[in-house]
């Protein structure tokens, strides 16, 4: 008799054993020669030592298509026990990533498709344009393939505390409760992408971490991909700091809506800025989404219109109003 030891590394065991362990108990009926039990991470199998091989072999084909689609299916666990080729559910080869539940995140209009060409192809890739756009879930989302493979160590994944147009006061807690307000965002885009104890153990190891702007000074990022959202909010200062963070072998995707610039009107946007600074400088990469390309409920489209609308006749009645000022200015004269 021969025993193994199979660790299950790079998928939730909730996921992988199934509900009331049920992918378990079908992987011992697949298996009626061995005596198969499992605990948390690990599998023991005692058995034949060509059953027990055999049995480890399929067992990391399983993990590997687990870790690959967030999903197991009684289906699935069969035929690569019997050494067929399973099929996704859902047929998206075109996915960045599959999520929770196995749900393909894929690009949903051409300029999420040329985010994903530009970050393919740069080092640092700005994505601008209005709310609803997908811009950030698509950064998140091509950051969490890397790390699945193993093309980048960890995420980081920031956003300036800035508030939009009101003041919060004081919020009770230590630092990290005063921070997540601002970057619940972020939190929710990678619970639709990992699962709930992949990534509360990535959170804990720092391979995944969310942080303020103001936490970047002084860091150099290596072996990472690195997320700016809401960059429409940082100071010039801090715009700066922060691309100088860029380590070796690591990428940047910055996100930001120049239309919803939270700052003090006395002070320039970073991202402005930069994007007037770095024109024309190789190994940068931009996609500028529009209104078109917005993914949420259809009246998204549609407020962004209206608010566009309404900005234009306020700009041409200022304009009027400034040259009937200059008119009357010159007769007085």
């Amino acid at each position: 008799m021969n025993e193994r030891t199979i660790i299950i590394e790079n998928v939730d065991p909730v996921a992988f054993y199934g509900i009331n362990n049920s992918h378990l108990q079908l992987l011992k009926s697949l298996y009626p020669k061995l005596r198969i039990a499992a605990r948390g991470q690990v599998i023991k199998a005692l058995g034949s030592p060509d059953d027990t091989a055999d049995f480890e072999e399929k067992i990391k084909k399983l993990e590997a298509w687990c870790e690959r689609y967030n999903k197991l299916t009684d289906e699935v666990i069969i035929d690569i026990v019997k050494g067929s080729a399973p099929q996704p559910e859902n047929n998206a080869d075109h996915a960045i990533i599959y999520g929770v539940n196995g749900k393909p995140i894929s690009a949903r209009n051409q300029n999420q498709q040329k985010l994903i060409k530009e970050f393919q192809e740069n080092d640092l890739t700005f994505a601008l344009g209005p709310a609803g756009t997908g811009k950030t879930y698509i950064a998140i989302a091509l950051a969490v393939r890397a790390l699945k493979n193993r093309e980048a160590r960890r995420i980081i994944l920031s956003r300036p505390a800035v508030e939009a147009g009101e003041k919060l006061g004081f919020l009770p807690g230590d630092m990290k409760d005063k921070i997540d307000p601002y970057l619940q965002p972020l939190y929710d885009a990678l619970e639709d992408m990992l699962p709930a104890a992949k990534l509360k153990e990535y959170m804990e190891t720092g391979v995944i971490r969310i942080a303020p702007l103001a936490f970047m000074r002084g860091r150099t990022l290596n072996d990472a991909i690195i997320v700016l959202d809401e960059a429409q909010n940082t100071t010039r200062h801090q715009i700066k700091m922060f691309l100088t963070r860029l380590g070796m072998n690591a990428k940047m995707i910055i996100t930001g809506d120049v239309t919803q610039i939270d700052l003090p009107r006395s002070v320039q946007s970073g991202l402005i800025h930069a994007l007037s600074v770095l024109r024309g400088v190789r190994g940068i990469g931009k996609v500028e989404f529009d209104k078109k390309d917005i993914v949420r409920h259809p009246l998204v489209q549609r407020i962004v219109e209206a608010y566009e609308r309404e900005h234009e006749e306020y700009s041409e009645a200022s304009d009027t109003t400034a040259d009937n000022s200059n008119d009357n200015s010159a007769e007085t004269e």
